[in-house]
């Protein structure tokens, strides 16, 4: 892992504040909102160096926007629903014995993956 430089410091700390998942536009404007003259190209250029990092977790929503927060401990999957985007971390044991099945029968290594499902939840 890198050092992390101050706009990196930022954003972890405005997530940490968020609770949850923000989009980058969303952590740009509480940036601004709070007196930094932060730009949004260095909003993304410091998720991204962030992303790779595994500190934080990206979450694709079904239009394609890239929502983040910090990561949890363990790798997990989301469910999430399509109405009001409540968000619920889920263990996929069966998801992660069939990629690795994949992976192997495919003669793959090093193999990642992300699964959202999407659907409404009991509220909504």
């Amino acid at each position: 892992m890198r050092t992390m430089n101050k706009s990196q410091i930022k954003l972890i700390s405005t997530l940490e504040r968020v609770g949850g998942f923000a989009s980058a536009q969303e952590l740009y404007q509480l940036l601004r909102r709070d007196g930094d003259g932060i730009g949004l190209t260095t909003v993304y250029r410091a998720l991204q160096s962030l992303l790779d990092d595994k500190i934080v977790d990206v979450l694709r929503r079904e239009d394609g926007e890239a929502l983040y927060r910090l990561c949890g401990e363990a790798h997990h999957h989301h469910l999430v629903c399509r109405s009001c985007g409540t968000t619920v971390e889920i263990e996929g044991s069966s998801v992660e014995r069939w990629a690795e099945a994949v992976a192997k029968e495919h003669y793959f290594r090093e193999v990642g993956h992300t699964v959202e499902l999407f659907g409404l939840c009991s509220k909504c």
